[in-house]
């Protein structure tokens, strides 16, 4: 019976060395909020119900100041040989090439559900494209699945250029994903343009 205040006073030390030692254990650093939530963002499931034409015809013409009928018909084309956009992308970009050209934009990326996020492209363009310029540019995004399936590089498809009454529209393809940036005005770059952009989550200055 003596021994027990004894062994109580040795599992105590036990267990107050054992809790010392665990205080004494790195911890990692907090994430910071918003590279959490650029993570979450990131691994995202994207809706796969898609956009109707006439959806995409209200926000693309909203974008561009107004909903021509070169818009329209561009629109009414990418949807024929693609199918409805998972998502879409509003941004801007400069570029510009007599030969050989870089282009670098940013925009945001947004989902039917109404979620967000910023991404960044940038890349060589190869062909005659005519004019240094900063112009706007309107993405639908086809067959992602989760957000982080963009952030890779998308060759152009040559020959896709169609231009109709001041808008063009040209295809960028990465395996399954295909994207369709549309342009309007000074944003045309009429010529063969068979380099690549390169989407990423952060901008950078380096386009290959």
């Amino acid at each position: 019976m003596r021994r027990l205040p004894a062994l109580a006073a040795v599992v105590l030390c036990a267990s107050l060395g054992t809790s010392h030692a665990q205080d004494n254990i790195p911890q990692p650093p907090p994430q910071p909020p918003e590279a959490a939530l650029a993570q979450a963002a990131e691994s995202k499931p994207i809706p796969q119900d898609g956009y109707t034409a006439q959806e995409i015809v209200n926000v693309a013409g909203n974008f561009f100041g107004g909903a021509s009928e070169g818009l329209a018909k561009v629109i009414e084309r990418v949807f024929k040989q693609q199918g409805k956009p998972v998502a879409y992308i509003t941004g801007e970009e400069a570029s510009g090439a007599i030969g050989v050209g870089l282009r670098y934009g940013r925009g945001t990326l947004t989902y039917p559900d109404g979620g967000n996020m910023p991404v960044f492209w940038q890349g060589p363009s190869i062909g005659w494209d005519f004019g240094g310029n900063a112009s706007k540019v309107f993405t639908l995004v086809y067959k992602i699945q989760n957000t982080h399936d963009l952030f890779q590089r998308y060759p152009g498809v040559d020959g896709s250029l169609y231009l109709v009454a001041g808008v063009g529209v040209n295809y960028q393809r990465a395996g399954e994903i295909t994207l369709a940036p549309i342009r309007t005005g000074v944003g045309l770059r009429a010529g063969a343009s068979v380099g690549y952009l390169h989407y990423t989550m952060k901008e950078s200055w380096i386009p290959f």
